[in-house]
């Protein structure tokens, strides 16, 4: 298991390739910060990194994984279908604690999030896809605000983990919204509030 240190006055640019490359090999999981808590991520194209998250996690494999994003145009890139409401709620919320299910070009629904942290974001400009993303607690347990807190709740180790220190305490994980229709249904109130509910309020 690779350890990588940051603070948020350092240069990410050295993190950020160490990252990038451990993605790239197949069946790779790296520990992150984000803005809400700490993530496990890997290559959403990456089927060995994705099982390995769910077994890390302990979680069921029915249930989905959403992505990472760096901007509106990976996601129009990578099959997803941005109605009048998503296109708005990503120009007004994102980045951001906001987690938006829409539909993709091939029927199916994707939950994603453009996320407001400095190195994921650079991350996802350097590796350029989608990155599939979960919080890195185990199954119905509490959310990991630090490295030690998220090691010690999954089963077996990942191939990087990058500590950049604490999370401030009561952060909670991004609110989650149904975009498919023409109104919002919040499927998970979290760090974001949102008042609005459809796309002419926003």
């Amino acid at each position: 298991m690779q350890k990588a240190v940051f603070t948020p006055t350092d240069d990410l640019s050295a993190i950020a390739d160490q990252a990038v490359a451990v993605l790239k090999t197949p069946g790779c999981v790296i520990l992150v910060p984000t803005e809400t808590v700490y993530g496990l991520v890997c290559r959403a194209a990456d089927q060995a990194g994705c099982e390995k998250i769910f077994t890390l996690k302990g979680r069921a494999e029915s249930k989905r994984l959403g992505w990472f994003l760096s901007d509106k145009n990976m996601a129009l890139q990578h099959g997803v279908i941005l109605n009048d409401l998503s296109a708005a709620l990503i120009d007004k919320y994102t980045p951001g604690a906001l987690t938006i299910i829409a539909e993709k070009s091939d029927g199916t629904t994707q939950g994603f999030r453009i996320p407001d942290h400095p190195l994921l974001l650079e991350i996802l400009h350097r590796i350029n896809e989608p990155l599939v993303q979960t919080s890195a607690n185990g199954s119905g347990m509490p959310d990991a605000v630090s490295v030690p807190d998220a090691l010690g709740q999954l089963n077996g180790e990942v191939d990087l983990v990058i500590d950049g220190g604490a999370i401030p305490p009561g952060s909670m994980g991004s609110t989650v919204v149904d975009a498919t229709g023409d109104s919002i249904k919040i499927l998970r109130q979290g760090k974001l509030e949102i008042t609005a509910f459809s796309a002419n309020d926003l």
